[in-house]
């Protein structure tokens, strides 16, 4: 009897998990958020049902993120959260082994950081573990061809990290990796409205902001927003009006570091590959790739056509189920990307 494993590609995201089964697609999708009972240690929820807990738990439980800037923060809790996950794609038995895992890691990672998260993956039910890069994942997903030696840039936006890469050949010829992405522009929102109108804003209602009405690039109509919070002087609920042109200034810091950072990255390219990169244009994934005129500012600040990938969200978890078909090619455990990258330069 033939054993039937259903590997595994894994978009370990600061803001969201997403699990690809081989030969199902994206099965699971769910915040990187579990809500936990301080007193038993007991995991309570997983996923979208922790994430509204956020803010609103009593004093005995506690939500949280067990991951920061894409990596591991939490070892336990990361391996209990991809422990339930694991369990709700695939269904282990005799005959079923434990499957074999591809997961995503930024560009920046370390060798202890790699470890980590192959550690967790495997106490979590993995039978062995690769790694793969973020941006070469979302490359992939983007169904583009980086077969041959021709150059591509992908920019990947997440949620705690910004991924940055040139591909050719199967492989990254430059990469960098800053710690800027969907949830650096919430807190930029949030620090904006405390500190200019004294009024205190939780996580998802700075989100819901820069969804509504945020920009990196000028509108031309000025949208406007009603937020409900907490008055920082008295306590008290309040509610005011956050306007687009508003959201736009607050939002140019953290835009201009991912830019700059995609200009220095071309900066370390090699002419040929930058002469690729201008014909084929840069591909732009991951959902912090979404804030409107995020496109439109990397076309001005680099002169080459920025284009947002379909699904951008998903990209990164497509390719990592896409490189389950060359799974036996792969080398296990760690890659030690910024090694490999310094000795390089």
């Amino acid at each position: 009897m033939q054993l039937i494993s259903h590997d595994l590609g894994v978009d370990l995201g600061t803001s969201n998990v997403r699990i690809y089964v081989d030969g199902k697609g994206v099965i699971a999708r769910e915040p990187s958020v579990v809500a936990v009972d301080k007193n038993s240690g007991k995991i309570l929820q997983v996923g979208a049902a922790a994430r509204n807990m956020l803010g609103r738990t009593p004093g005995n439980v506690v939500a949280m993120s067990p991951l920061k800037d894409g990596v591991i923060s939490d070892h336990e809790m990361t391996v209990k959260m991809l422990q339930i996950l694991f369990r709700s794609v695939s269904k282990s038995s005799l005959f079923t082994p434990k499957p074999r895992v591809v997961v995503s890691v930024p560009s920046s990672i370390t060798e202890v950081e790699e470890r980590t998260v192959i550690n967790a993956a495997i106490e979590a039910g993995a039978r062995r573990v690769y790694l793969i890069e973020a941006p070469l994942a979302a490359a992939l997903g983007a169904n583009l061809d980086i077969k041959g030696p021709n150059g591509h840039m992908v920019v990947d936006i997440g949620g705690g990290t910004c991924n940055i890469a040139v591909l050719s050949m199967n492989g990254v010829a430059v990469s960098s990796s800053v710690p800027i992405g969907g949830i650096a522009f919430d807190e930029t929102i949030a620090r904006y409205v405390r500190r200019n109108y004294g009024v205190i804003i939780g996580e998802t209602t700075a989100e819901e902001v820069k969804i509504q009405v945020g920009s990196v690039y000028p509108r031309q109509e000025d949208l406007t927003v009603s937020v409900k919070g907490r008055d920082a002087k008295n306590g008290t609920p309040r509610e005011l009006s956050l306007t687009a042109s508003e959201i736009f200034n607050v939002l140019q810091r953290p835009a201009r570091l991912i830019t700059d950072e995609v200009l220095s990255v071309l900066e370390d390219t090699t002419p040929e590959l930058v002469a690729d990169i201008a014909e084929n244009g840069i591909t732009l994934t991951g959902g912090g790739s979404l804030i409107w005129g995020m496109d439109m500012l990397l076309t001005e600040r680099t002169g080459i056509r920025c284009t947002v990938a379909d699904d951008p969200e998903s990209c990164v978890a497509y390719g990592c189920g896409k490189s389950l078909g060359w799974i036996n090619h792969m080398n296990e455990g760690p890659i030690n990307i910024a090694r490999k990258r310094i000795l390089r330069r």
